[in-house]
């Protein structure tokens, strides 16, 4: 046995030495800065984080997935403010760094859970995408290699991860993901009004290139932590949908008040955004989310709201002044300029592909498009739409199969959520299952679905929705099957 005396002889050598280290290490570092500048300075401190942060990773893998999930949210506004950094890669780097965890200590998880339908299609769909490599209609490699990443990496990646990981967990970890989907999206929220006061050095940059689309009618588009102004309000939307449902939920009053609160700021982040899309995420997604309650009465008078609100909207003037109001308007004019010019390039994407069953390829239109494929006739056409964007991709044979597939998973969510008997834990399912869905709707107008974090958020909430019988089991073995959790 050591004594304590023992002990304290050898920890406080360490000490010191640890001390003379980083006494070292931040003179080595003004030096650096002084005469070379801040970037080797800076690689430093990321390496010794980076360190750190591995032997967190390694002790607990659950840490990467978490921070990949907060890394989605802020990678955009990272990119603007420290331009020329490599932040896109960031999301495969943690996911990967993850991946490594699991596998160093593979022998604690239960890999069986994998063995679902989400796995297999999630796997489908990243080897047709794989085989779009070897598309003859001859598409850059380097824009293939871009577009596969959202396409279909990130959720070949996360799915099984998130499987793996929360299957070991407790029922509650699933509030570990909500309020962390909450909790930034409200800072984005809070953000997002600071935007409107003023902007950041990187925030300029990129108003000068977005000006075209992000000063409507001489108002700003607000666009936050985010890539533009539509993932803004679509992802706010998302997130509000989710807060309002958990706000009418069987839970303690404060978490209630909270989710309100919450809902509110997401509100007003939503309608700063100027998004038209964000309207059909929060509108879509509430009435699947009545299906799936089955409440069918308030399915009906949610039908009539809604009718009354587009009679509101589409035969009145009434508010227009209003800048948001005036933006939701154009959503319903079908003499609007933007709605008309996408209706005239799927026309031209329907005379091109009807020869191409299976499209022009990943990367062949779009931002890698007009960087890798600019030689391509698909490249001249913006998609506006995520649906419109397979389409031009993967062809109608692909189209086919991507449609099917998500009609499926959301039936099979619907048919889960049914089935879970613990009431919080139905409900929580319940508003990510609906997030998603408003998400998938609204990527018909937008490229909403293929783009961080609404990606990584829609397949963090397929991954929990599949847990749920297991969560609900676990509850059930606790011998409190109708405890909120």
């Amino acid at each position: 046995m050591i004594s304590i005396d023992q002990s304290m002889q050898i920890v406080i050598p360490y000490s010191r030495r640890i001390i003379v280290v980083c006494i070292l290490l931040a003179l080595a570092s003004a030096v650096m800065t002084v005469k070379i500048g801040l970037v080797l300075p800076l690689l430093v401190v990321v390496c010794c984080c980076g360190l750190i942060y591995s032997v967190f990773l390694l002790k607990n893998p659950a840490v990467g997935l978490y921070t990949t999930l907060a890394f989605c949210f802020l990678m955009p506004m990272l990119g603007r403010e420290l331009d020329g950094m490599p932040f896109g890669i960031g999301v495969e780097v943690l996911l990967i760094g993850t991946w490594l965890a699991i596998i160093v200590k593979h022998r604690d998880y239960d890999w069986a859970v994998l063995k679902t339908d989400l796995m297999t299609l999630t796997a489908v769909w990243f080897i047709i995408s794989v085989l779009e490599l070897f598309n003859p209609a001859g598409a850059s490699v380097m824009g293939w290699l871009q577009e596969i990443r959202n396409a279909a990496l990130h959720a070949m990646l996360l799915i099984p991860l998130a499987l793996l990981i929360l299957s070991q967990k407790e029922a509650r970890s699933i509030n570990t993901v909500l309020w962390l989907f909450i909790g930034i999206s409200v800072l984005a929220a809070l953000n997002g009004y600071r935007q409107l006061k003023f902007l950041t050095p990187g925030e300029k940059l990129f108003l000068e290139e977005m000006a075209s689309t992000h000063l409507i009618w001489g108002k700003l588009r607000v666009f936050s932590f985010y890539t533009d102004a539509g993932q803004f309000g679509a992802s706010q939307a998302h997130i509000l949908l989710i807060t309002l449902i958990l706000a009418v939920g069987p839970f303690k009053w404060w978490v209630k008040a909270l989710c309100a609160f919450c809902a509110m700021c997401l509100l007003v982040g939503m309608l700063i955004s100027g998004t038209r899309g964000a309207f059909f995420v929060l509108f879509s997604g509430l009435f699947f989310s009545l299906i799936l309650f089955k409440n069918f009465k308030a399915l009906v008078l949610g039908g009539l709201v809604m009718a009354l609100l587009i009679g509101f909207l589409k035969y009145t003037t009434v508010g227009s002044g209003n800048y948001q109001i005036a933006r939701l308007r154009t959503a319903l004019d079908p003499e609007d300029a933007s709605l008309n010019l996408r209706f005239i390039n799927q026309r031209r994407l329907s005379e091109y592909l009807k020869s191409r069953p299976f499209g022009g390829g990943l990367g062949v239109i779009g931002i890698w498009g007009h960087e890798y494929n600019s030689d391509k006739y698909l490249s001249t056409i913006e998609p506006d739409s995520y649906w419109v964007k397979v389409w031009a991709m993967y062809g109608i044979v692909g189209f086919i199969i991507w449609f099917c597939m998500m009609m499926y998973l959301f039936g099979k969510c619907g048919g889960i959520i049914w089935r879970i008997e613990n009431r919080g834990l139905k409900i929580k399912l319940v508003g990510l299952t609906a997030g998603a869905f408003g998400v998938f709707i609204a990527s018909y107008g937008n490229e909403v679905i293929n783009r961080v974090p609404s990606s990584l958020v829609v397949y963090m909430s397929f991954a929990l929705v599949y847990l749920g019988p297991r969560f609900d089991r676990k509850l059930k073995e606790a011998n409190h099957p109708s405890k909120v959790v």
